[in-house]
């Protein structure tokens, strides 16, 4: 073997550096270990005590010099499937960038554009807003061009004149869209690191504004919601005096009263209104200024001592004892007066009164309290010193212990809070987030250097997310949640142990199989498959790739087709043993003839899994990724380590005990004659009937089954107490979700429902949200003494479900025409690509067409982006196949040039007769335990792959090679005959072939 010493040396490295990232691991999940002791009391595990541990060590070294945090990095970490948590896909809104690049125009046109593009981008997902946008603008706006609009103040650095043209106008906006959606992702990805999980996970979903978050073993969705979608809009403000601010609620008060009463007695409306104006224009109160007077001692407004305290408007708001505030029950209300047009006409224009950010506790109800902040005197939203200046932020605790917030300003931020605080001394500033006020401290003395202590009677979780936000800083552009999905923890742990029965059965039912068919041989296999095993982890565990269910699928595939390369070199070398070959020179031709196959197959293998990981999302870029690694492990292992260890079993022997076969297998598919081409017509026929027996099917149904990942919709998981009819589960919900496309199913125990539903589908509101799992609720109210708990939920917005179908299709297109052009590169006939590219494109047709024949007699599979992986799958396990009949043709061609085309074809797949079984059986085994065992979340993917598996070996041996025989063999016949040579025999009849040997 050539590079034996290189070889040697790379795998030494690489087996230490797995086992290294594999001990990290090992050391993380003792460390975790210790924490749940710690936490545990009288068998009850208290989560902050738990959390509290860890962050302890967080920073302590655990492992020599490797503190907590280091060693965390680099553990293998699990998927929210198998754990538990939550995963989200936001959307960045390129409508704000728009908007805000405009000036936030009013012009008519504009805004009408704007409109349409946000309407028409509901059908047309693929299709970038800035384009949409632009077409609805030429309608809006025909012949005005696009600087008329956008060639303001806010464009000045990014040369937008008024002779820019459109293009130049839309290429800015297209950066701006892109930087922000980058900025985006640098600020959601410093909140989830900060979050405090194992292995999270933000990357940008390509081709889109979308960024996706996974945070396993998160247990407070609504915390992870406002965490990522919070804006961020760090102000800092001047705040009114409360004395200044009493005499305008008491003209305010004054005016909507009269406007109460007048609209009572419409006799003396006029009258009255005239006489509350004439009041204020003197500024005179009512009761409401006398009742803050009582309740602000410092207040210095003149009161009226003869006024009614029967109570105004305002002064029935106002009711929080000693304090400025309305109670929390009244803020929906409170909202409409402050927004009214009598409050824009008597409250000052730098005046905004905004909300505290937490409820205060008084005589037994909840109030919020109003802080009025001092704006610009022309009302401008923007601040004296905003979040920008913030360089950090930490929680910490006060001297009394309490939760706080420290932040630092940057320079500039530092010499303007100096002289806001040196300015106010004695008086309020505001800290102000989101429009939210979170704290309103007396300003004891100047603050010079910008370090700040922020209080506001936080908990520790509070003061966490604020110091986390206000570090991260502003998002650029607001986002909307368009894909969400909670796994709970008990059906992650459910998941951990379907997948880990699932693999090693699938493991030891290989391994038992290659040791029983290939005797000592067959050890080394299981040897080399061990290490292609721990190969792998080592490998998700050095780049922290979290282990999903998916990607356990994806292993368990890895594992059936590491078997197959070396299934091909064993087949190999038992036939130059019987040509009666030395030992050695099996060993050495055995190896070299089938590296072309094995390399061929990987290489396709490595396309699908290449293509997956770029337009897959979620589950399937993680079932990419674990195949991607394994088809490079499966290569190193089965190709050289194996040949390593047998070549050392024989070294220096001609005769050795390590044999390629038992008394089992050693006369076992010898001396196979079958006229496979022969039969093409039949199979033709077959493949025809089935499939058009399918699609007749899946239109009778109403269509295809599609799941929530092609729809839309909501679904959830619910458990019941006891076995439940899924029929009538559904009849006692349709009422509640207003009869829209419901769908109720047995999930993998009686007693367990999976709910789905396209009630509000359009809407990915939070909402919405609500709105659904309140009609939810409303429908198993029935089944209340049956305890119902939601275990698992998921959401899909209709743009996104758009999305994933049509990269579903372009992941299949593209896969065919990349398979294409290799098999053209490597065979130089187009009637070899062709005829690949059919059988492939025939698999995947009959696999679909399995599904609604399933649903007929009563197996109801949903088609979603697992079935969509479960498709590609099958179709690299059939161009496997095809790939070693097609290598086995080209071979005895070079080999034996006098021969056709037509000659070689029955030999060929003769041949490789008993590769092409062994293949199957032990592939078709490993997806068959994966059916039985792996879990209601795989059982549609290990379905495909069963009935792709039995299609795809049926379409290499009686679709894709006799489609060349049929396109150019006979071609090549009759040319040869034409030219007067001598060919004998018909086709698909010629001699068993025997190839020469160079060992």
């Amino acid at each position: 073997m050539r590079y034996k010493g290189l070889i040697i040396a790379l795998t030494a490295i690489v087996s230490v550096l797995c086992a290294g990232f594999l001990f990290f691991s090992l050391v993380s999940r003792n460390v975790q270990q210790k924490a749940v002791a710690y936490a545990t009391h009288n068998g009850q595990l208290n989560e902050a005590q738990r959390q509290h541990y860890l962050d302890s060590v967080w920073r302590a070294p655990v492992f020599g010099p490797f503190t907590y945090r280091e060693v965390r990095g680099y553990e293998l970490g699990l998927g929210l499937d198998l754990k538990g948590g939550m995963h989200v896909t936001l959307e960045v809104s390129p409508v704000e960038i728009v908007r805000a690049m405009a000036g936030n125009s009013k012009d008519p046109a504009f805004n009408k554009a704007i409109e349409l593009a946000q309407e028409r981008q509901k059908t047309n997902s693929g299709t970038p807003f800035t384009t949409l946008f632009y077409q609805a603008y030429q309608e809006t706006a025909p012949g005005v061009p696009l600087a008329r609009i956008f060639a303001n103040s806010v464009n000045k650095d990014r040369n937008i004149s008024l002779n820019s043209t459109d293009s130049r106008v839309l290429s800015a906006i297209n950066k701006e869209e892109e930087d922000a959606i980058g900025r985006s992702f640098d600020i959601l990805r410093k909140r989830v690191d900060k979050f405090g999980v194992n292995q999270p996970n933000i990357q940008r979903v390509k081709g889109t504004g979308r960024i996706q978050v996974e945070l396993p073993g998160v247990d407070n969705p609504d915390r992870v919601r406002k965490l990522l979608q919070g804006q961020a809009k760090l102000e800092f403000y001047e705040v009114w005096p409360q004395n200044e601010v009493v005499p305008y609620l008491g003209q305010l008060d004054q005016i909507l009263s009269a406007k109460e009463k007048a609209a009572a007695t419409p006799a003396v409306a006029a009258a009255k209104t005239d006489s509350a104006k004439t009041g204020a224009a003197k500024g005179d109160t009512t009761s409401l200024a006398a009742q803050l007077a009582k309740k602000t001692p410092t207040a210095k407004a003149k009161t009226d001592s003869t006024a009614t305290q029967k109570g105004g408007v305002l002064a029935r708001l106002l009711t929080m004892p000693g304090a400025l505030g309305v109670n929390l029950r009244d803020t929906a209300q409170m909202n409409r007066v402050l927004h009214s047009e009598e409050a824009r006409t008597v409250l000052p224009a730098n005046m905004a009164l905004l909300y505290l950010n937490k409820p205060i506790e008084a005589n037994g109800q909840q109030f919020l309290r109003l802080v009025a902040v001092k704006k610009d005197r022309t009302g401008a939203v923007a601040a004296p010193i905003g979040g920008e200046v913030v360089s950090d932020a930490r929680q910490d605790y006060d001297q009394t212990g309490r939760p706080e917030v420290s932040m630092s300003m940057n320079p500039t931020g530092a010499r303007k809070w100096q002289k806001m605080t040196g300015a106010n001394i004695g008086k309020q500033v505001a800290v102000v987030l989101d429009d939210v006020v979170y704290s309103d401290p007396v300003v004891q003395s100047e603050i010079s250097g910008g370090n700040t202590s922020i209080s506001g009677n936080f908990t520790i979780d509070e003061a966490q997310d604020l110091a986390q936000v206000l570090k991260a800083g502003k998002l650029p552009a607001p986002t909307r949640i368009v894909e969400e999905a909670v796994v709970g923890p008990s059906l992650g742990k459910e998941a951990i142990n379907q997948g880990l029965y699932s693999s090693l059965a699938g493991l030891l039912i290989i391994m038992a199989f290659m040791a029983v068919y290939y005797g000592r041989a067959g050890l080394v296999a299981d040897a080399a498959l061990l290490f292609n095993m721990f190969l792998i982890l080592g490998v998700l565990a050095q780049f922290s790739t979290a282990l999903t269910l998916p990607g356990i699928a994806g292993l368990i595939l890895v594992i059936a087709s590491s078997v197959d390369a070396n299934v091909l070199i064993f087949e190999r070398i038992r036939e130059e043993l019987d040509h009666g070959h030395t030992l050695h020179d099996a060993v050495n031709a055995g190896y070299n003839r089938a590296f072309s196959a094995i390399f061929d197959s990987n290489v396709t293998t490595m396309l699908i899994a290449i293509i997956l990981g770029f337009f897959g999302t979620g589950p399937v870029q993680s079932f990419a990724v674990t195949l991607g690694i394994g088809v490079l492990t499966s290569f190193l292992s089965a190709v050289y380590v194996s040949r390593l260890i047998i070549e050392w079993l024989i070294k220096g022997k001609d005769t050795s005990r390590i044999t390629f076969s038992t008394f089992l297998s050693r006369n076992l598919f010898k001396n196979v004659n079958f006229d496979i081409v022969g039969k093409r017509k039949v199979a033709y026929a077959f493949s025809t009937v089935v499939i058009v027996v399918g699609f007749v099917l899946m239109y009778l149904q109403g269509g295809p089954n599609l799941g929530v990942d092609f729809e839309g919709g909501r679904a959830y998981v619910v458990d019941f107490n006891k076995p439940m009819v899924a029929s009538d589960v559904r009849t006692a919900l349709e009422p509640a979700f207003h009869n829209t496309g419901l769908e109720v199913k047995q999930y993998g125990s009686p007693d367990r429902l999976r709910i789905t539903t396209g009630y509000l589908a359009q809407d990915e509101s939070e909402t919405a949200d609500k709105q659904v799992l309140t009609a939810l609720n409303q429908g198993l109210s029935k089944y209340a003494t049956d305890a119902p708990v939601i275990k698992s939920t998921s959401k899909v917005g209709a743009t996104i479900a758009d999305d994933i179908k049509r990269t579903s299709f372009l992941s299949l297109a593209l896969t065919l025409l990349g398979i294409f052009v290799y098999v053209l590169f490597r065979f130089e006939k187009w009637q070899y690509s062709m005829a690949a590219v059919i059988a492939l494109f025939h698999d995947a047709l009959l696999v679909i067409a399995s599904y609604p024949i399933a649903r007929a007699f009563g197996a109801n599979y949903e088609m979603d982006q697992i079935f969509v992986a479960a498709v590609l799958s099958i179709i690299g396990f059939s161009m496997n196949d095809t790939v070693v009949i097609f290598d086995r043709i080209r071979e005895y061609l070079r080999e034996n040039p006098k021969l056709t085309f037509a000659q070689v074809v029955n030999p060929a797949l003769n041949s490789t007769f008993s590769r092409t079984m062994i293949t199957f059986t032990t592939v078709f085994l490993v997806v068959l335990v994966l059916y039985i065992f792996g879990g209601e979340t795989l059982r549609s993917f290990s379905f495909a792959m069963i009935i792709g598996i039995i299609f795809g070996t049926y379409s290499s041996l009686f679709i894709a090679t006799p489609i060349i025989l049929d396109t150019y063999g006979k071609k090549e016949e009759r040319e040869r005959l034409a030219a007067g040579e001598n060919i004998t025999g018909p086709a698909g009849d010629a001699p068993k072939l025997r190839t020469t040997t160079t060992a």
